[in-house]
């Protein structure tokens, strides 16, 4: 029996290499789906693991020990017992020691802070060491800020106690260290940081040999592998964790293992990616399986034939269905070997690289297991085939001529479909889960089939009517499309293959440019830079030295502290610098709002100021500058001022410093023994060089001056040629320069917090207690901000704080072009270093994402089986479809025109379908409703883009114009050689 089942696949030859073809579709698909899904999974998860706290990745062990002459024995010993409990595979673990001590002032009595002391390996490999790292006990490097702080310098000695005895520890600094790496796992270790006191300084771990330092604690930190965290080869860290907590209690040593929620996120992401591949993969197979059900049916009709001489010799139906389970067998196994190796070749590229090394193995195997899986199930499917058509009877079986097709049994086909469709959709519109996936293939079948039973109707009425009318390659090509069994289901098939491809790779560009979107909201540039200044006006006026003419560089502080956080940014280079999107409002509502003039700058080292008082006993004036370079703040007293109108002159050295110091305000003092009255400052100069700062109609400008936004207006007054002070009660007054807009204008997103009343916006965070606010433009979201927040101006907001700086994440945005120059004259020390490319690929690596050009792979091989199905069809109607024509052409029909109807049949469906199927995809997208896959972490500030656009339609038409035309073609230019 099986030499006839290969004898009838040779004779059969054609239908069983398209068989098989189908097979090889299906099996690629089944392969590339176990190589690339392991593949992206161990990058997901790896970028997950990157993206975690680095808290999150250390494992951390604790001991108290006792002095020792030997603290490099006694520290190795803790580490073999920490690693005979944990035994982690891989990892190389820091060794520490820290002691608690404390430094005394000299000369202050009992003024004291704390200064840790410690010991690490490896650490002059992490930090810049000013001077030598310690080699002898006795040596120390201490940090820069306890370097500033204490006034200690390379050479100093000093003086600690031991919180274990009363006893001094002398050490001599042998340098100063500043962190390289703060953020790194290496310093994520608490102990070895500042805890509210001084950094710890660092000694030899000969130190620890001095019996003073009892009681030590011993530090084990390691930071676990990549690989351990990914879960590589099914390791579970957390389970190791889990039995080794029992085991460092009962051997009373502390233990903290904070990676148990981070290896749980990362078995979620893996979770995650198996779901989108299986969920790509599940929809191809669905739509194989289709595909070789019709393609069995096709060719089945010569194997009815042969199970009705079967039946008529006297065979069993198993006998029967072991014939026709012998003739699926070859083409299956040709085709799913050669798929399970071509899912190789493209898995490879389209997921740009391997499975991790230890995975390799799991993943040969799980591709050949999904392809023995889905063609096993496309061989039952065959045979389920065959087994309903050989139950007819002998008359029919060896009929040549189809039986009228049942289409009331379809038809409860299709309705159930359709109502499996609509349930999909229910679920998609709801929480998306259960067959809410899959509701925009099953809408875009439902309208498939729609489309077929309209199509095969008009085709009848079509036809009959051209035939009549004498238009004969019309009517032929209607009456074939209508009459042909199977056509109706074949264009369904081609329908939801191009909707699939069209709507996947609409949802993947869509993906594409919501990360991209995420990225330039997060970031607010193509490239930023985190930096450290002491104030804002240092960070402005770095940025602006650097870059003159606002090109390439902007000045940013985030104030999160703020309640809505407050986003403040150089405006008038936010259109060039920023990302600016709609969302944001206008680019240039801040810079339209009219600027007061600004006074000129103190460039001098003498300041002399004209008064007139009206004070019967000498009273104290004091001006406020702050340093436009650096921000630091100049207070200036003029004492003595005595009766009637004098001059009062004052040193001021810091202000002869480029750029020089703005003049913040006055505050007139009422010294004890004192009495209130009034003080008009006529003028203000300075000398050398010699310039007039304020002039008497400046000082009698009432737009130039402003009080204390929570003092009495009254105590000021721009009469008598000057600006007049008057105190009533004792105490002080203020007068400070208007040199910004005032009320602040702001650019709000949200809804404005519930103590704004009516025109009472107030922010608290401009230096004084309640600075005035108004919006000038309302936006949806901000750059950064992800809630509600505010923009306003950083040179307006530091100007209204006066010489008080409020601190805030100070940041430099930068264009993708910015050149290397600008960066470095910018000489701010950088924290970090971000642009918005290297965040958008690490978006890219989101579960919801990384699996996108899988899905898009599968679309694509949905096409090409679409047009294999196709190919089925017309090789298995080759031969009647040929005789049909000889006969026509013996009475009377052209060659021309029988071509032109065979070419125009073949053509016909495959046109019919790209077109349905890109109207089914305009109304599966809306019905389904099919969005952007939305990120893990729900992030979704801006609306996502949408999913099927021109673009998305016309690869798709383009895709499956040529693949399905190229199908139809070549299956008629056999049979226009054979045809005479």
């Amino acid at each position: 029996m099986y030499y006839i089942a290969l004898d009838a696949v040779r004779r059969r030859s054609g239908p069983a290499l398209l068989l098989g073809l189908l097979a090889a579709l299906l099996a690629t698909g089944a392969s590339a789906a176990g190589w690339y899904g392991l593949t992206v999974s161990s990058r997901s998860a790896g970028a997950e693991v990157l993206r975690a706290p680095v808290e999150e990745r250390v494992i951390l062990a604790r001991t108290v020990g006792e002095a020792t002459s030997d603290p490099r024995g006694s520290l190795d010993r803790f580490a073999a017992t920490v690693q005979g409990l944990l035994a982690v595979p891989s990892g190389t673990p820091v060794l520490g020691v820290a002691h608690g001590a404390t430094y005394y002032y000299p000369g202050r009595g009992s003024a004291a802070t704390g200064l840790p002391i410690a010991y690490r390996d490896g650490f002059c490999d992490h930090v810049k060491v000013t001077g030598a790292c310690p080699s002898a006990a006795g040596d120390a490097v201490i940090s820069a800020d306890t370097a500033a702080r204490l006034k200690f310098k390379t050479g100093d000695s000093f003086s600690v106690r031991s919180s274990t005895s009363a006893d001094p520890l002398t050490f001599r600094v042998t340098g100063v260290y500043q962190l390289v790496d703060p953020g790194g796992t290496y310093w994520s270790d608490k102990l070895f940081r500042s805890q509210g006191s001084l950094d710890p300084f660092f000694t030899s771990l000969d130190t620890f040999r001095n019996p003073l330092l009892n009681r030590p604690i011993y530090a084990w930190d390691l930071d676990v592998p990549v690989p351990l965290l990914r879960g590589d080869g099914a390791y579970d860290l957390n389970g190791l964790v889990n039995e080794a907590g029992p085991r460092f209690a009962a051997a009373q040593l502390e233990f903290s293992a904070p990676t148990g929620k981070l290896v749980d996120r990362v078995r979620e992401e893996r979770i995650a990616v198996a779901r989108g591949i299986g969920i790509a993969l599940g929809q191809l197979a669905v739509l194989a399986w289709f595909a070789i059900a019709l393609a069995g049916r096709y060719t089945g009709r010569e194997r009815r034939a042969d199970a009705g001489l079967l039946k008529l010799r006297g065979s069993t139906a198993r006998g029967i269905l072991r014939l026709a389970l012998s003739q699926h067998v070859v083409p299956l196994t040709g085709g799913g070997l050669v798929g399970w190796v071509a899912g190789f070749l493209l898995a490879w590229p389209l997921a740009g690289g391997l499975p991790v090394t230890v995975e390799l193995w799991a993943a040969l195997l799980l591709s050949l297991g999904l392809v023995v899986v889905v063609l096993g199930i496309a061989l039952l499917v065959l045979l389920a085939v065959d087994a309903l058509q050989q139950r007819a009877p002998v008359a029919t079986l060896l009929r040549r001529v189809p039986s009228a097709r049942g289409d009331w049994r379809s038809a409860v086909v299709d309705l159930a479909l359709v109502a499996l469709a609509a349930g999909a959709v229910y679920q998609a519109r709801g929480n998306g889960s259960g067959l809410g996936v899959v509701a925009p293939g099953l809408v875009a079948l439902s309208v498939g089939l729609l489309l077929a039973r309209l199509l095969r109707r008009a085709a009848d009425r079509v036809g009959a009517v051209a035939l009549r009318a004498g238009r004969i390659r019309l009517g032929l090509t209607s009456v074939r499309v209508s009459r042909q069994p199977g056509t109706d289901r074949v264009f369904a098939l081609v329908v939801v293959a191009v909707a699939l491809t069209a709507l996947t790779f609409g949802t993947y560009s869509a993906a594409r440019a919501e990360q991209t979107v995420r990225a330039d909201v997060e970031l607010g540039a193509p490239r930023v830079l985190t930096v450290t200044a002491a104030t804002r006006t240092e960070l402005l006026h770095a940025v602006r030295r650097a870059d003159p003419a606002g090109r390439y560089a902007m000045a940013v502080v985030l104030d999160t502290s703020s309640n809505p956080a407050i986003l403040a940014a150089d405006s008038a280079r936010l259109a060039a610098v920023a990302t600016w999107r709609p969302e944001y409002g206008p680019a240039g509502a801040l810079t339209a709002v009219p600027r007061p003039a600004v006074l000129p700058l103190v460039t001098g080292t003498r300041l002399t100021v004209a008064v007139t008082s009206r004070r019967t006993t000498a009273t104290l004036l004091g001006a406020t500058l702050q340093h436009e370079g650096t921000g630091e703040s100049v207070r200036v007293e003029f004492k003595g001022i005595r009766p009637g109108a004098s001059t009062v002159s004052a040193a001021l050295p810091k202000c002869s410093v480029a750029p020089g110091c703005r003049l913040v305000g006055w505050e007139l003092f009422t010294p004890e023994g004192s009495d209130d009255g009034s003080v008009t400052i006529r003028s203000l100069t300075q000398q050398g060089p010699a310039a007039t700062v304020l002039t008497g109609a400046q000082l009698s400008d009432v737009k130039l001056w402003h009080g204390e936004f929570g003092s009495a207006a009254a105590e000021l007054s721009t009469t008598g040629g000057g600006l007049t002070m008057t105190t009533i009660t004792g105490g002080s007054i203020k007068a400070v320069v208007v040199d910004s807009p005032l009320p602040q204008p702001i650019v709000l997103a949200g809804p404005a917090p519930s103590p704004w009343a009516f025109d009472d916006a107030a922010v608290g965070r401009f230096g004084d207690p309640a600075a005035p606010v108004r919006i000038v433009a309302a936006a949806h979201v901000l750059p950064v901000l992800a809630g509600p927040g505010m923009l306003t101006d950083l040179d307006a907001a530091r100007r209204v704080a006066g010489d008080s700086d409020q601190g805030g994440l100070l940041q430099v945005w930068l264009t993708a072009d910015a050149p290397a120059s600008v960066v470095d004259a910018i000489g701010l020390p950088v924290l970090s270093d971000r642009t918005a490319a290297a965040r958008a690929e690490d978006l890219a690596a989101d579960a919801s994402v990384v699996t996108m050009p899988f899905g898009l792979f599968g679309a694509a091989l949905s096409v090409l089986i679409a047009a294999a199905l196709l190919g089925v069809a017309a090789a298995v109607d080759r031969e009647p479809q040929l005789e049909h024509l000889r006969a026509l052409r013996a009475q009377g029909l052209s060659r021309r025109v029988a071509l032109a109807t065979a070419y125009a049949g073949a053509g016909s469906v495959a046109l019919a379908g790209l077109l349905g199927g890109l109207v089914a995809a305009l109304v599966a997208r809306p019905v389904s409703d099919l969005t952007a896959p939305p990120f893990a972490d729900g992030w979704r500030v801006i609306p996502p883009p949408g999913v099927l656009g021109p673009v998305a339609l016309t690869v798709a038409g383009v895709a499956g114009l040529i693949v399905l035309g190229a199908t139809a073609w070549l299956s008629v230019r056999r049979l226009s050689g054979e045809l005479s």
